[in-house]
């Protein structure tokens, strides 16, 4: 890359990145209800959140007990539901999935990953408000078919039948996927009446202590587009600068919408989602818990639920409602088959069509070599391959522009007390021997979505984790190898490296611009180093690898003959063979 990307480039990372922390402390609130406190639910790991239906109070006859009901003490049973991908285990206390085992995914210790988690509210419950969450027994059985069937009659003699299972072999789309089926039946002498009910969503919490916040979230989508907040919006709000509250600390979000086709809980790499069959979600729900750490400062989690609207059941009448889970790892590939845009769970952002073509491209690749690194090396080939015509143009230009710099500061010295006249002579200097100052421009303004696409596509790609290359034993994560002794800071292999490629690059390229800037140029790639420190070791591994391309390029273009300044004719007059 020319000096003018260098520069582009460092300020789009500083303004990118002040943005996301500018947003994450200071995202405008949604319309908060009163609620309870976060204290009214047990403390757990982790949550999940979903959207919920705008739901009013529900009276007197309801299917689930009121935050006031008393639940006596009942011995928890459970039952599981398994294929060679991923294993549900289901509870009594609320009819619902205390667990998600993910069979074929590794977490840091060693250990399974696990979504949810047996402290919090399990995924699937029906409950009457979400904020004091009293959860009955179920009656649970195993049926013939390998379904797990949970069954509990109220009081006012309305009969819950909750139904789990993995869709059959003929009808499966994707083995993360289940199925829950609730049928309601009125065995009571009067109509029975529900102004609406909440389904449980789990919890999510960070995979590693220093994932982003903005990776722990509660998201949703309504008509297509996906919506959510993230573990910073619970924290009190400032204006910038000035320290002024923008708005107190929240204990919870509740917030309505107009008809949500899933929503639940996700952190980088893993989700929970629920996706009504028969209606559409009215309203969100969710709260933050501290997760407790040995020698480490606590971190936040998302619990939550989805509201439904209400209906109405008449003496020997019943409704049934279906609904669709999906629980495992943020495969976009994967989501993408899914008929309820699941994909838009990845978050992508503005640079969604970027994200997604070089997520699918690097995917094919990989499914040729099987190796990421290789498909990371390759891919970032292909790209430059890409811009390499334009690459060659822009470096002429900036090689021109290098042989009139004595020239300029021949002007700049002359008319040094009239910058107008300066400006003017200058660009009349380039007007007149055919040199286009933001020739290096085009190939920096393509290689800025690619690089931002990048980094929003590689930050949540689930197939990068675990995936090993050289001294590098997880590309989704930095590849520190040791710490500094007594201060503790990570020696991330890569990013150094990097770092060295991008020095290399700035002396190769032509100098342009005064002594003064030469200078400030150089701390360029210190500053990029800096912010591109503790990125995934697969982003740095593809722009180190760009940058020993782009070296090779400006080796082959040095190659070539020095360009000699001439002066060019003007537009519309061309010099006749054999005539002055």
């Amino acid at each position: 890359m020319d000096r003018q990307a260098w520069i582009a480039i460092t300020l789009c990372v500083i303004a990118f990145f002040g943005l996301q922390v500018y947003n994450a402390k200071h995202a405008p609130p949604p319309r908060v209800q009163a609620a309870a406190s976060p204290e009214a639910s047990p403390t757990a790991e982790s949550t999940a959140a979903a959207p919920s239906a705008s739901v009013a109070p529900a009276p007197a006859a309801s299917a689930t007990p009121s935050p006031a009901e008393s639940v006596p003490a009942f011995t928890e049973k459970s039952e599981t539901l398994r294929n060679s991908d991923v294993e549900f285990r289901l509870t009594n206390r609320g009819g619902a999935i205390s667990e998600v085992v993910l069979l074929n995914h590794t977490a840091e210790n060693g250990q399974r990953v696990v979504l949810n988690s047996v402290d919090r509210p399990p995924i699937g419950a029906i409950i009457e408000q979400p904020e004091a969450v009293a959860l009955p027994e179920f009656v649970i059985a195993r049926q013939a078919d390998g379904s797990v069937q949970f069954e509990r009659k109220t009081p006012e003699g309305v009969t819950v039948r909750k139904k789990f299972f993995l869709p059959p072999s003929t009808e499966k789309k994707d083995n993360y996927l289940a199925e829950m089926d609730v049928d309601f039946r009125n065995d009571g002498a009067q109509a029975y009446k529900s102004a609406g009910y909440f389904i449980t969503l789990g919890s999510t919490r960070p995979i590693h202590p220093k994932d982003m916040p903005s990776y722990t979230r509660l998201a949703w989508c309504v008509e297509g587009k996906a919506g959510g907040i993230d573990v910073n919006w619970f924290a009190a709000q400032n204006y910038p600068l000035v320290g002024v509250q923008k708005r107190a600390a929240q204990p919870l979000y509740r917030e309505k919408v107009n008809g949500a086709e899933w929503a639940g809980m996700t952190n980088q790499f893993f989700t929970m989602l629920i996706t009504p069959l028969s209606a559409k979600a009215a309203e969100l729900w969710a709260r933050p818990f501290d997760i407790k750490q040995d020698g480490a400062a606590n971190l936040l989690g998302i619990e939550g639920a989805m509201g439904m609207p209400g209906f109405q059941i008449e003496p020997g009448q019943s409704t049934s409602l279906r609904f669709q889970l999906y629980a495992g790892p943020k495969l976009y590939g994967r989501l993408a088959k899914l008929q309820h845009d699941e994909a838009e769970i990845m978050n992508f952002g503005m640079w969604k069509l970027v994200s997604q073509f070089l997520l699918n491209f690097m995917n094919l690749i990989y499914s040729f070599v099987g190796n990421y690194a290789v498909a990371i090396f390759l891919l970032t080939a292909c790209v430059k391959g890409v811009l390499w015509p334009l690459q060659n143009k822009a470096n002429k230009s900036m090689r021109k522009m290098s042989a009139l710099a004595p020239k300029m500061q021949e002007l700049k010295a002359k008319y040094k007390d009239d910058p107008t006249k300066m400006n003017q002579e200058v660009m009349k200097l380039y007007k007149q021997h055919g040199v286009n100052p933001v020739g290096g421009c085009l190939p920096m303004m393509i290689q800025i979505p690619i690089f931002f696409g990048l980094f929003s596509m590689l930050g949540q790609a689930a197939e990068l984790r675990n995936a090993s290359f050289l001294w590098v034993h997880d590309l989704s994560q930095p590849d520190t190898v040791a710490h500094i002794p007594g201060l503790g800071w990570p020696i991330n292999i890569l990013p150094l490296i990097m770092g060295a490629t991008n020095l290399w690059l700035m002396r190769m390229t032509p100098k342009t611009g005064d002594s003064t800037q030469q200078r400030v140029m150089m701390f360029m790639p210190l500053i990029f180093l800096f912010f591109c420190y503790n990125f995934a070791a697969a982003l740095a591994l593809y722009y180190t690898t760009q940058n020993l391309f782009t070296i090779l390029q400006l080796y082959q273009n040095r190659k070539q003959p020095v360009p000699v300044l001439e002066k060019v004719a003007p537009a519309g007059k061309k010099l006749r063979k054999g005539r002055p």
